[in-house]
Protein backbone atom coordinates (compact mmCIF):
# COMPACT_ATOMS: atom_id res chain seq x y z
CA UNK A 1 0.00 0.00 0.00
CA UNK A 2 2.61 2.45 1.06
CA UNK A 3 4.02 2.23 -2.74
CA UNK A 4 0.81 3.15 -4.00
CA UNK A 5 0.69 5.94 -1.72
CA UNK A 6 4.05 7.26 -2.53
CA UNK A 7 3.46 7.43 -6.58
CA UNK A 8 0.16 9.88 -5.61
CA UNK A 9 2.91 12.11 -3.72
CA UNK A 10 -0.02 13.54 -1.89
CA UNK A 11 0.55 17.17 0.38
CA UNK A 12 -2.34 17.97 2.77
CA UNK A 13 -3.19 21.44 3.17
CA UNK A 14 -5.74 22.33 6.03
CA UNK A 15 -8.06 25.00 4.27
CA UNK A 16 -10.83 26.16 6.91
CA UNK A 17 -12.98 25.68 9.32
CA UNK A 18 -16.57 25.78 10.14
CA UNK A 19 -18.36 27.36 12.68
CA UNK A 20 -22.10 26.46 12.13
CA UNK A 21 -25.34 27.03 14.01
CA UNK A 22 -29.25 26.87 13.09
CA UNK A 23 -29.75 26.48 9.42
CA UNK A 24 -26.80 26.50 7.11
CA UNK A 25 -25.25 24.22 4.00
CA UNK A 26 -21.65 24.70 2.32
CA UNK A 27 -21.48 23.42 -1.07
CA UNK A 28 -18.54 21.99 -3.04
CA UNK A 29 -17.67 21.86 -6.92
CA UNK A 30 -17.08 18.94 -9.28
CA UNK A 31 -13.37 19.35 -9.14
CA UNK A 32 -11.91 15.52 -8.52
CA UNK A 33 -10.23 16.87 -5.30
CA UNK A 34 -9.39 14.88 -2.56
CA UNK A 35 -10.98 16.65 0.37
CA UNK A 36 -11.39 15.86 3.98
CA UNK A 37 -13.53 17.06 7.36
CA UNK A 38 -13.94 16.16 10.83
CA UNK A 39 -16.53 17.05 12.74
CA UNK A 40 -15.36 18.40 16.21
CA UNK A 41 -18.52 19.16 17.61
CA UNK A 42 -22.15 18.42 16.70
CA UNK A 43 -23.33 16.81 13.39
CA UNK A 44 -23.81 17.43 9.63
CA UNK A 45 -25.33 15.82 6.66
CA UNK A 46 -23.16 14.92 3.64
CA UNK A 47 -25.08 15.45 0.81
CA UNK A 48 -24.67 13.93 -3.10
CA UNK A 49 -26.54 13.52 -5.87
CA UNK A 50 -28.68 10.24 -6.62
CA UNK A 51 -26.87 9.00 -3.08
CA UNK A 52 -28.18 8.28 0.67
CA UNK A 53 -27.01 11.21 2.64
CA UNK A 54 -24.72 10.39 4.92
CA UNK A 55 -24.42 11.74 9.00
CA UNK A 56 -21.38 12.89 10.46
CA UNK A 57 -21.27 12.45 14.22
CA UNK A 58 -18.91 14.50 16.73
CA UNK A 59 -15.83 13.18 16.42
CA UNK A 60 -16.17 11.42 12.62
CA UNK A 61 -13.94 11.80 9.91
CA UNK A 62 -14.39 11.80 6.26
CA UNK A 63 -12.56 11.74 2.86
CA UNK A 64 -14.15 12.26 -0.26
CA UNK A 65 -13.47 12.68 -3.81
CA UNK A 66 -15.43 15.70 -5.40
CA UNK A 67 -16.44 13.91 -8.41
CA UNK A 68 -19.48 15.28 -8.08
CA UNK A 69 -20.88 18.07 -6.25
CA UNK A 70 -21.63 17.73 -2.68
CA UNK A 71 -22.84 19.97 0.37
CA UNK A 72 -21.90 19.49 4.10
CA UNK A 73 -25.22 20.77 5.62
CA UNK A 74 -27.49 20.83 8.95
CA UNK A 75 -30.74 19.48 6.92
CA UNK A 76 -31.24 18.33 3.19
CA UNK A 77 -33.56 21.64 3.19
CA UNK A 78 -30.77 24.45 4.04
CA UNK A 79 -30.09 26.31 0.95
CA UNK A 80 -25.94 26.15 0.12
CA UNK A 81 -23.34 28.70 0.61
CA UNK A 82 -20.50 28.10 -2.38
CA UNK A 83 -17.50 27.14 -0.34
CA UNK A 84 -14.71 28.63 -2.94
CA UNK A 85 -16.75 31.65 -3.27
CA UNK A 86 -16.90 32.07 1.28
CA UNK A 87 -13.17 30.81 1.46
CA UNK A 88 -12.13 33.63 -1.22
CA UNK A 89 -13.82 36.41 0.62
CA UNK A 90 -13.57 35.52 3.82
CA UNK A 91 -11.10 36.99 5.81
CA UNK A 92 -10.45 35.11 8.52
CA UNK A 93 -9.59 31.04 8.25
CA UNK A 94 -12.73 30.38 9.55
CA UNK A 95 -16.30 30.53 8.20
CA UNK A 96 -19.27 31.44 9.82
CA UNK A 97 -22.60 29.70 8.59
CA UNK A 98 -25.88 30.01 9.78
CA UNK A 99 -27.36 32.28 12.86
CA UNK A 100 -28.39 31.62 16.26
CA UNK A 101 -27.30 29.68 18.96
CA UNK A 102 -29.14 26.50 18.33
CA UNK A 103 -27.01 23.19 17.10
CA UNK A 104 -23.72 24.48 16.91
CA UNK A 105 -21.65 22.65 14.56
CA UNK A 106 -17.34 23.12 14.73
CA UNK A 107 -15.90 21.35 11.47
CA UNK A 108 -12.11 21.22 10.02
CA UNK A 109 -11.97 20.91 6.44
CA UNK A 110 -8.55 20.51 3.64
CA UNK A 111 -7.46 18.73 1.05
CA UNK A 112 -4.73 16.05 -0.43
CA UNK A 113 -2.91 17.53 -3.33
CA UNK A 114 -1.65 14.40 -5.23
CA UNK A 115 1.03 14.07 -8.09
CA UNK A 116 -0.45 15.14 -11.89
CA UNK A 117 0.99 12.45 -12.79
CA UNK A 118 -0.93 9.57 -11.50
CA UNK A 119 -3.97 10.95 -10.27
CA UNK A 120 -6.31 8.42 -12.03
CA UNK A 121 -4.78 6.44 -8.80
CA UNK A 122 -7.34 7.90 -6.62
CA UNK A 123 -10.29 6.60 -8.35
CA UNK A 124 -8.53 3.00 -8.47
CA UNK A 125 -8.18 2.91 -5.60
CA UNK A 126 -10.81 5.16 -3.59
CA UNK A 127 -14.39 4.79 -3.74
CA UNK A 128 -16.22 8.16 -3.59
CA UNK A 129 -15.97 8.63 0.14
CA UNK A 130 -14.30 6.81 2.76
CA UNK A 131 -15.67 7.41 6.19
CA UNK A 132 -13.83 6.75 9.48
CA UNK A 133 -16.13 6.41 12.82
CA UNK A 134 -15.22 8.48 15.70
CA UNK A 135 -15.28 5.25 17.41
CA UNK A 136 -12.24 3.64 14.97
CA UNK A 137 -9.16 4.16 16.75
CA UNK A 138 -7.50 5.41 13.95
CA UNK A 139 -9.49 8.76 13.86
CA UNK A 140 -7.06 9.68 16.96
CA UNK A 141 -4.56 9.23 14.95
CA UNK A 142 -5.31 10.53 11.36
CA UNK A 143 -6.41 13.63 13.44
CA UNK A 144 -2.91 13.94 15.24
CA UNK A 145 -0.80 13.27 12.03
CA UNK A 146 -3.11 16.27 10.30
CA UNK A 147 -2.09 18.24 13.59
CA UNK A 148 1.77 17.84 13.40
CA UNK A 149 1.67 18.29 9.80
CA UNK A 150 0.10 21.55 10.05
CA UNK A 151 2.80 22.39 12.75
CA UNK A 152 5.49 21.74 10.92
CA UNK A 153 4.38 23.54 7.57
CA UNK A 154 3.57 26.67 9.77
CA UNK A 155 7.21 26.43 11.89
CA UNK A 156 9.38 24.78 9.14
CA UNK A 157 12.83 23.10 10.87
CA UNK A 158 16.02 21.32 10.19
CA UNK A 159 14.85 18.25 7.32
CA UNK A 160 10.78 19.74 7.57
CA UNK A 161 9.98 18.88 3.56
CA UNK A 162 10.89 14.59 5.21
CA UNK A 163 8.75 14.99 7.98
CA UNK A 164 6.09 16.67 5.83
CA UNK A 165 6.16 13.93 3.35
CA UNK A 166 6.37 11.17 5.64
CA UNK A 167 3.42 12.39 7.80
CA UNK A 168 1.07 12.69 4.98
CA UNK A 169 1.84 9.38 3.87
CA UNK A 170 1.06 8.04 7.15
CA UNK A 171 -2.21 9.97 7.13
CA UNK A 172 -3.47 8.27 3.60
CA UNK A 173 -2.13 4.95 4.67
CA UNK A 174 -4.53 5.55 8.02
CA UNK A 175 -7.67 6.56 5.81
CA UNK A 176 -7.09 3.61 3.74
CA UNK A 177 -6.35 1.10 6.32
CA UNK A 178 -9.49 2.04 8.14
CA UNK A 179 -11.43 1.87 4.75
CA UNK A 180 -10.40 -1.95 4.43
CA UNK A 181 -13.67 -2.30 7.03
CA UNK A 182 -16.12 -0.92 4.81
CA UNK A 183 -15.13 -3.72 1.97
CA UNK A 184 -17.43 -6.30 0.92
CA UNK A 185 -17.01 -9.03 -1.56
CA UNK A 186 -19.01 -7.00 -4.20
CA UNK A 187 -16.62 -4.03 -3.99
CA UNK A 188 -13.99 -3.75 -6.80
CA UNK A 189 -10.90 -1.60 -7.63
CA UNK A 190 -7.46 -1.46 -5.86
CA UNK A 191 -8.59 -0.64 -2.37
CA UNK A 192 -11.36 -3.99 -2.58
CA UNK A 193 -7.65 -6.53 -4.08
CA UNK A 194 -5.78 -4.86 -1.24
CA UNK A 195 -8.17 -6.02 0.94
CA UNK A 196 -8.05 -9.76 -0.43
CA UNK A 197 -5.82 -11.96 0.87
CA UNK A 198 -5.34 -13.78 -2.23
CA UNK A 199 -5.09 -10.75 -4.69
CA UNK A 200 -3.02 -8.86 -2.45
CA UNK A 201 -0.15 -11.57 -2.28
CA UNK A 202 -0.38 -11.17 -6.27
CA UNK A 203 -0.09 -7.04 -6.04
CA UNK A 204 3.13 -7.35 -3.45
CA UNK A 205 4.97 -9.99 -5.23
CA UNK A 206 4.44 -7.70 -8.46
CA UNK A 207 5.30 -4.83 -6.69
CA UNK A 208 8.53 -6.02 -5.27
CA UNK A 209 10.04 -7.37 -8.45
CA UNK A 210 7.75 -4.92 -11.12
CA UNK A 211 10.45 -6.07 -13.98
CA UNK A 212 10.14 -9.91 -13.66
CA UNK A 213 8.11 -11.60 -16.52
CA UNK A 214 5.47 -12.73 -14.08
CA UNK A 215 2.63 -15.45 -15.37
CA UNK A 216 -0.62 -16.03 -14.22
CA UNK A 217 0.15 -19.37 -13.52
CA UNK A 218 2.96 -18.54 -11.29
CA UNK A 219 1.01 -15.22 -9.41
CA UNK A 220 -1.38 -18.46 -9.00
CA UNK A 221 1.13 -20.67 -6.88
CA UNK A 222 2.24 -18.04 -5.34
CA UNK A 223 -1.30 -17.17 -3.84
CA UNK A 224 -2.03 -21.17 -3.55
CA UNK A 225 -4.84 -21.17 -5.81
CA UNK A 226 -5.82 -22.76 -9.03
CA UNK A 227 -4.28 -20.76 -12.20
CA UNK A 228 -8.25 -20.68 -12.88
CA UNK A 229 -9.42 -19.29 -10.09
CA UNK A 230 -7.13 -17.29 -9.12
CA UNK A 231 -7.42 -15.45 -13.16
CA UNK A 232 -11.02 -15.27 -11.92
CA UNK A 233 -11.32 -13.83 -8.22
CA UNK A 234 -8.45 -11.37 -9.90
CA UNK A 235 -10.28 -10.03 -12.31
CA UNK A 236 -13.51 -10.32 -10.34
CA UNK A 237 -12.06 -7.35 -7.72
CA UNK A 238 -9.77 -5.68 -10.23
CA UNK A 239 -12.39 -5.69 -13.00
CA UNK A 240 -9.19 -6.51 -15.58
CA UNK A 241 -6.22 -9.61 -15.72
CA UNK A 242 -3.45 -9.59 -13.72
CA UNK A 243 -0.79 -9.30 -16.49
CA UNK A 244 -3.15 -6.39 -17.32
CA UNK A 245 -2.56 -4.54 -13.74
CA UNK A 246 1.00 -5.20 -14.18
CA UNK A 247 1.24 -3.22 -17.43
CA UNK A 248 -1.03 -0.48 -15.67
CA UNK A 249 1.39 -0.54 -12.50
CA UNK A 250 4.72 -0.04 -14.72
CA UNK A 251 2.99 2.48 -16.54
CA UNK A 252 2.08 4.27 -13.24
CA UNK A 253 5.77 3.95 -11.84
CA UNK A 254 7.31 4.97 -15.49
CA UNK A 255 5.13 8.42 -15.60
CA UNK A 256 6.39 9.06 -11.79
CA UNK A 257 9.86 8.42 -13.10
CA UNK A 258 8.91 11.24 -15.70
CA UNK A 259 7.86 13.69 -14.07
CA UNK A 260 10.74 13.83 -11.91
CA UNK A 261 12.82 13.94 -14.68
CA UNK A 262 16.16 12.39 -13.49
CA UNK A 263 16.27 9.04 -16.12
CA UNK A 264 16.03 8.63 -19.76
CA UNK A 265 13.78 6.96 -21.07
CA UNK A 266 16.06 3.83 -21.79
CA UNK A 267 16.78 4.20 -17.80
CA UNK A 268 12.73 3.68 -17.04
CA UNK A 269 12.16 1.63 -19.51
CA UNK A 270 14.28 -1.14 -17.92
CA UNK A 271 13.46 -0.37 -14.60
CA UNK A 272 9.70 -1.54 -14.91
CA UNK A 273 10.50 -4.69 -17.18
CA UNK A 274 10.33 -3.74 -20.75
CA UNK A 275 13.08 -5.50 -22.89
CA UNK A 276 13.55 -1.94 -25.11
CA UNK A 277 12.55 1.43 -25.13
CA UNK A 278 10.71 1.55 -28.16
CA UNK A 279 8.56 -1.68 -26.87
CA UNK A 280 8.17 0.99 -24.07
CA UNK A 281 7.55 3.77 -25.59
CA UNK A 282 4.72 1.89 -27.89
CA UNK A 283 3.08 0.60 -24.65
CA UNK A 284 3.15 3.74 -23.23
CA UNK A 285 1.56 5.88 -26.05
CA UNK A 286 -1.20 2.90 -26.13
CA UNK A 287 -1.67 3.94 -22.33
CA UNK A 288 -1.69 7.64 -21.62
CA UNK A 289 -2.07 8.80 -25.22
CA UNK A 290 1.05 10.42 -25.57
CA UNK A 291 4.98 9.41 -26.06
CA UNK A 292 6.66 9.34 -22.53
CA UNK A 293 8.50 12.70 -24.05
CA UNK A 294 5.70 14.33 -24.91
CA UNK A 295 4.43 12.94 -21.49
CA UNK A 296 7.44 14.34 -19.88
CA UNK A 297 7.75 17.61 -21.19
CA UNK A 298 3.69 18.09 -20.32
CA UNK A 299 4.75 17.69 -16.58
CA UNK A 300 7.82 20.39 -17.25
CA UNK A 301 10.36 17.99 -17.18
CA UNK A 302 12.59 16.57 -20.48
CA UNK A 303 13.32 13.33 -20.22
CA UNK A 304 15.97 12.24 -22.51
CA UNK A 305 14.53 9.63 -25.36
CA UNK A 306 16.88 7.64 -26.97
CA UNK A 307 15.08 5.18 -29.18
CA UNK A 308 16.85 2.33 -31.21
CA UNK A 309 14.32 -0.06 -32.36
CA UNK A 310 17.57 -2.46 -33.18
CA UNK A 311 18.64 -2.43 -29.83
CA UNK A 312 17.38 -3.94 -26.66
CA UNK A 313 17.95 -3.76 -23.16
CA UNK A 314 20.02 -6.66 -21.47
CA UNK A 315 18.22 -8.14 -18.61
CA UNK A 316 19.67 -9.96 -15.52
Amino acid sequence: MLDIVRILRPRAVLFAGVDASGEWALGFRERNDLLFCWVEQGQCLVIRPDHQSLLLRQGDFLLIRASTPFRLASSSSAIAVDSESAVTSSKSKRLRLGSGDDRQTTLHAGKFIVSTANHDLLEELLPQTVGVSASDPSVGRIRALLAMNEAEARSPGPASEFVIIRLVELILVEILRSGFAGINAEKKGLLAGLADRYTERAIAAMHRDVARNWTVAELAKLCGVSRAGFATRFRRVFGVGPIEYLLRWRIALAKDELQNGTKTVAQIAFSVGFGSSSAFSSAFTRTVGCSPTQFARACGTEATETLQSDRTLVRK
